[in-house]
Parts: structure tokens; sequence; C-alpha cells
């Protein structure tokens, strides 16, 4: 075993668990269901009262601080439609329910405004807006859309994204022999086989964000690169089998062996081609995952 692939597997293991592994997130229970428009302080009341006080949730295992739950917690509520379209978002009324500060409040409402969930306007105030809006390509929506009500389509328009972004971005790396990233992919690779056979799931999924995540960055696209992020996302929350990645097996730690061999010897085409296996769709996912929409 490699000095990284021991070092990562040694860090995983003895984490805090800052960072969990696929379907291991913070859920609350109000992203469990789909809720309707509500008026007044109704949609707080609806809430598990523990969320009041923010300062006390596990969501802070992420150390965001307090206004970073809060906007995970905010966030979880609109996207799961327990705070509808054109509801008002009173700072006064916030801050009482979660026990939390103005400047709070206030920094939270700036994070959502800028993922497109809410607007401020002079003698409006602050609003949520309508889904055609939102940032879907932002990773906390990403999240917070993965384990609420829209957590199926969530998972096939990732799954369709992959498809689209990274046989791609395996063919134009192949065109770029940084040796460097080359021997960082193939240590990913080490690492999740070892973690495989170990049976550690938190290492495996790890090593395999930073396989795709690097493989994309190294694909010489600087729009490409910027998508990344969504990929490590969809890594993350992709909460089933919706492509061959999802979980550790023999086929899988093949798939991300010959790619690394095919970008090794310049060959996009076989390095694109072995991405399409990697990401076939499991038979099973058919009783998961919606049919593609017809137009």
């Amino acid at each position: 075993m490699s000095t990284l692939a021991h070092t990562m597997m040694t860090a995983a293991r003895s984490a805090d668990s800052g960072l969990t592994g696929p379907g291991e997130l913070d859920r609350y229970p109000y992203a469990e269901t789909p809720g309707a428009e509500r008026v007044g302080a109704s949609a707080w009341e609806s809430a598990d009262p523990e969320l009041g006080r923010v300062g006390r949730r596990a969501a802070g295992s992420r150390g965001r601080g307090l206004h970073g739950q809060l906007v995970q917690q905010l966030g979880q509520m609109i996207v799961s439609g327990d705070l509808g379209a054109d509801r008002p978002l009173v700072p006064e009324e916030i801050g009482q329910r979660f026990e939390v500060s103005r400047t709070v409040v206030r920094e939270s409402l700036r994070v959502l405004e800028a993922k497109g969930l809410v607007s401020a306007r002079p003698n409006v105030g602050t609003r949520v807006r309508p889904v055609s809006d939102w940032n879907l390509l932002d990773p906390d929506i990403i999240e917070w859309r993965a384990f609420g009500p829209q957590r199926d389509d969530q998972r096939r328009e990732l799954s369709e994204l992959r498809w689209t972004i990274e046989p791609l971005a395996a063919r134009l790396a192949a065109g770029h022999g940084r040796e460097e990233v080359q021997q960082r992919l193939g240590d990913m690779v080490e690492i999740m086989g070892h973690a495989m056979a170990q049976g550690d799931s938190l290492t495996f999924s790890r090593a395999d964000a930073e396989f795709h995540s690097l493989l994309i960055q190294v694909s010489g696209n600087r729009m490409l690169e910027h998508l990344s992020g969504i990929v490590s996302a969809a890594l993350q929350v992709s909460g089933g089998p919706v492509a061959g990645c999802d979980r550790p097996n023999e086929a899988s730690l093949g798939h991300h062996a010959r790619i690394v061999d095919a970008l090794a010897a310049a060959d996009g085409a076989a390095a694109e081609a072995a991405m399409r296996q990697l990401l076939t769709v499991h038979p099973e996912v058919e009783r998961v995952v919606p049919a593609p929409r017809e137009h």
C-alpha cells in the first residue's frame, strides 16, 4: 500500500465523520414529505421543535457555524416546499424561531439569495423564489433536493448530467499527459482497492469522488472544471445505485483502472468508453428512478 493510500484510509477511519458517506447526510423530518405552502408562523410551528436551537443541532458537524447551520435548515425547508414560492421571510420571526441573532439571520439570507432561493427587495422584504430561479447546480441545493420530495428526479437528473460530462472529460483528459495527475488517479484506484478489501465504504467514496473530480480538472476545459463540484456532490448524495461507481465492487474498480491505463496511453476513445461502462446504470434502478420524460 502506498503512503498516500495508508494516510487517506487512516484519516477516514479516525475522522469524526465531518464528511459523511452517501445517504448519511444530515436529514430533517420536514424534508421527507412535500409540504403545501403555508402562511404566517405555521411553517415554523410545523418543524421539529429541536430545530429551533440551531447551535445545538448535529448539522454543525460540518463546521459551518451558526449561520451555516441556519442556511442548511432554511434551505431544506425551501427545497422541500415547507416554505413555498413567494412566501415572505421575516428576519425577526426567523431569529425568534431558531434562537439566533439578527446578524446570523441576515448572513444566512444573503447566502440563500446567492443560491437563488430567496430575493430581497426594498419595500417588499425577503421572499422565497420559484424553482425556476434556483441555482440547481449549487452543491448544497443538489444535496437538499436529494433528500427531499424531489429525490428521485434529482438522482435521475444527476445521472443524466454525469453521462453528458464525464465521458467527454475522460476523452479530453487523455490528450493532456500530466504524469503527476495520472499518478494521483492511479493512487485513488489503489486506495479504492484497499478500501473495498477492508469493507471501508467511506474511504472508497472519498477516493472515488477525488478520482472523478481530478479527471474533470485535467480535461483542459475550464468550463468543465467548474462542474467538478457537481460530480462530487452527485457521488456524495446519490443515495442508491444510480451509476456503476456508486457501490464498491470489482467491476467498478476495473473500469477505474482502465480509465487510468487509457489516459497513460493517450487513448481518448478508450478512456471515454471505459467511463461510459463505469456509468452504466444498474438494472434495479429502473424500479427507483422515474423513466426519462417525454417531450
